[in-house]
C-alpha cells in the first residue's frame, strides 16, 4: 500500500499529472463522438501545466501552507533536543556514493547552527523509501563531518513524515523529552507539526527557506519556468499530505 501511495502520488503531480491528462484528451479525439469532450480535456490539461509553471499560482499555492516566521530562540531554549527531518538524496561519485540532497543539506545546516547556538543535542530522522543509505545517516556524516556538530540520535527507519514523527518520538520519549525545536523547510512545517503533536511531541517550528512573500509583481512572476513548476508540484505534494494527515 506504501509503495502503490508513492506511484500514485508521482502519477498525479505535475508535470506528469497534467500530461496524462492531455494524453487521455487527445486519446479521445480519435473518437468522433467524443472528439470535443477530448480537446475540452486536452486544452484544460495544457492550461493547468501552464498555470502550475508560473510563479504567480506557485507562490499562492505555498501561500496556502502558512507563513512560518523565523524561529524564537526565546522560545527555544525551552526544548530539550532539535530534531531535523531529512528532505532527500542525491547520487554522489565525487563524494564515492551517496550525499544529502539540497533540501537535505539547507536543513542540516541550520539544525546544527541551532544545535550549536542552544547547546542543545540533536536527532537526525529519515530513511529509505526503496533502500539504500538512510537520509538520516547521509545527513548525520554530512552534519558531523562538515559543520562539526555531533548528532546525538539517528532515526533512520522512517519512509515519510508520518513514520518521521512517530519513530523520534519514541526516541525522544526514551531519552524523558518531550518539547523540541524541529527543523524541516516552511513548506513541510505545518504537516510536520502534525504529526509530532500526534505522536506526543511538542515542537517548536524552526523553518528554513521561505516562498509566497509579499512582493512586487513584474511581468516575470506571469511567465512559465521549470522553479515554479517544481515548487507547484511540492506545493501540491504538501498540501495533499496534510489533508491525509488530517483524516489519519
Amino acid at each position: 500500500m506504501f509503495l502503490l501511495r508513492k506511484v500514485l502520488t508521482a502519477l498525479a503531480a505535475p508535470p506528469t499529472g497534467p500530461l496524462l491528462v492531455i494524453v487521455a484528451g487527445l486519446a479521445l479525439t480519435l473518437s468522433e463522438r467524443r472528439r470535443r469532450a477530448g480537446l475540452a480535456l486536452a486544452w484544460a490539461g495544457a492550461l493547468l501545466l501552464l498555470a502550475l509553471s508560473t510563479p504567480i499560482v506557485a507562490d499562492g499555492l505555498h501561500g496556502l501552507l502558512g507563513k512560518w516566521p523565523p524561529v524564537d530562540l526565546a522560545q527555544a531554549r525551552s526544548a530539550r533536543a532539535v530534531v531535523v527531518l531529512a528532505g532527500g538524496w542525491r547520487e554522489a561519485p565525487e563524494q564515492g556514493g551517496e550525499a544529502p540532497g539540497a533540501f537535505s543539506l539547507e536543513r542540516a545546516q541550520y539544525a546544527a547552527q541551532l544545535a550549536r547556538r542552544l547547546g542543545l543535542p540533536l536527532l537526525v530522522a529519515g530513511g529509505s523509501v526503496f533502500g539504500g543509505t538512510p537520509e538520516a545517516q547521509l545527513m548525520r556524516e554530512a552534519i558531523e563531518r562538515d559543520f562539526r556538530v555531533p548528532v546525538r540520535w539517528t532515526e533512520s527507519a522512517s519512509r515519510d513524515t508520518h513514520e518521521n514523527a512517530l519513530y523520534s518520538a519514541r526516541i525522544l520519549r526514551g531519552a524523558g523529552i518531550a518539547r523540541v525545536v524541529l527543523v524541516t523547510h516552511g513548506f513541510h512545517m505545518r504537516r510536520s507539526l502534525r504529526e509530532f503533536a500526534a505522536a506526543g511531541i511538542a515542537a517548536i517550528p524552526a523553518p528554513v527557506g521561505a516562498r509566497g512573500a509579499a512582493r512586487p509583481r513584474p511581468l516575470a512572476e506571469w511567465l512559465p519556468n521549470m522553479d515554479a513548476l517544481r515548487a507547484s508540484g511540492i506545493a501540491l505534494h504538501e498540501l495533499a499530505g496534510d489533508l491525509v494527515a488530517r483524516l489519519r
